[in-house]
């Protein structure tokens, strides 16, 4: 069985999409299934290529049993619209980027996180320039979501 690409995208690929794929990664293979999946993430910018994740992003994670310290930044291309079957944007401002560096053969791939999630929210709020609860409360709806997401994947293959 081919692999399901999921790719999670924000703007600097340091706090939310970097969480969302360790946090999922750490899901599938809680249940076995991470060799069903390749998760990856990026940013539509540029500015911390080859960084590792915020730190409070990393401490967050550790918190809640999974480790995101070896990820690095990079930033979203047009080929990875074409090689992953799910482009998955944190925010709307994300979204609108993504759809048009998809273009109309690939934009039915780009989704919001949180269309997974049960939250009354849409998008998942940047915790950068706030303190340690923002990056809780960011943990706690990709957790929602990717229970979600995974039930989706899953219903699909």
């Amino acid at each position: 069985m081919e692999q399901v690409k999921i790719l999670f995208v924000c703007l600097g690929n340091i706090c939310r999409s970097p969480t969302a794929e360790g946090l999922l990664r750490h899901k599938l293979q809680q249940r076995n299934l991470l060799d069903r999946f390749e998760v990856d993430s990026a940013g539509t910018g540029d500015w911390h290529v080859g960084h590792p994740p915020d730190e409070r992003a990393q401490a967050a994670a550790a918190i809640r049993g999974f480790d995101i310290s070896d990820l690095r930044a990079r930033q979203v291309s047009p080929l990875d619209t074409e090689r992953f079957d799910y482009v998955i944007a944190m925010d709307d401002s994300n979204h609108q980027n993504l759809s048009q560096l998809a273009g109309a053969g690939h934009a039915h791939k780009v989704r919001l996180l949180l269309e997974f999630s049960a939250s009354e929210l849409d998008q998942v709020p940047d915790p950068y320039y706030g303190g340690e609860h923002g990056f809780n409360q960011v943990i706690d709806l990709i957790d929602d979501a990717c229970e979600g997401l995974i039930a989706d994947l899953l219903g699909q293959q």
